[in-house]
């Protein structure tokens, strides 16, 4: 299913409808303020073996997680003070930030990987899924199986097929991969440099 939502002013009625979806543990995709995203609820296991289906992605590679702000953050990471006013000066914006992941992340996960990549996308569908959802979403880019990035709604719609239950066509995206930023142990590392300047961490 492809639905078109307002990328500026989201058409609360559609956000919903995705939700629903989610909640029944189906797989979206989605615009972010980098590229498009394929997820899932954070806390519907089936959901998350799927994606990993989907993106033939072995378990130790783990996804990042979409928040909608830093407020219940502390749930799947420990944040120090200097991660969360490094990340409250950043965010809403492209940066996946790394953390130590707290208790529950190897549970959720499926992964004994113990750490958590947050996002919180300056993209409004992206916070109003979360939001209304009520708790993260899992994020993975929308690629095709050699890597390269797919931007176009229809074509993820097309190449996807029924592994995808809704598409969200959000209009265009800049691209490019968010920067990712470790912040384990208050020592920053540039482990990808993409669209937020990482100049700030070198």
């Amino acid at each position: 299913m492809l639905i078109n939502i307002n990328p500026i002013n989201p058409q609360l009625r559609l956000i919903r409808k995705v939700v629903d979806v989610l909640h029944e543990g189906g797989i979206v995709a989605y615009p972010t303020d980098t590229v498009y995203g394929v997820g899932c609820d954070i806390l519907n296991k089936k959901a998350i073996e799927k994606v990993y289906q989907i993106k033939q992605r072995q378990k130790f590679q783990p996804f990042s997680f979409i928040c909608s702000g830093l407020t219940n953050i502390s749930h799947y990471a420990k944040v120090s003070n200097y991660a969360y006013k490094t990340m409250k000066r950043l965010l809403p914006g492209p940066y996946t930030f790394i953390l130590e992941g707290s208790r529950q992340v190897p549970k959720m996960m499926l992964t004994k990987r113990k750490t958590a990549g947050i996002r919180v996308p300056d993209h409004a569908i992206c916070l109003a899924l979360v939001t209304e959802l009520g708790n993260p979403v899992i994020s993975t880019s929308a690629t095709r199986p050699d890597g390269t990035i797919m931007n176009d709604p229809s074509i993820i719609h097309d190449f996807y097929g029924s592994r995808i239950d809704v598409v969200i066509d959000g209009g265009p995206v800049p691209g490019q991969p968010s920067s990712v930023i470790s912040l384990i142990d208050d020592v920053p590392e540039v482990i990808r440099a993409g669209q937020g300047d990482v100049n700030l961490f070198e």
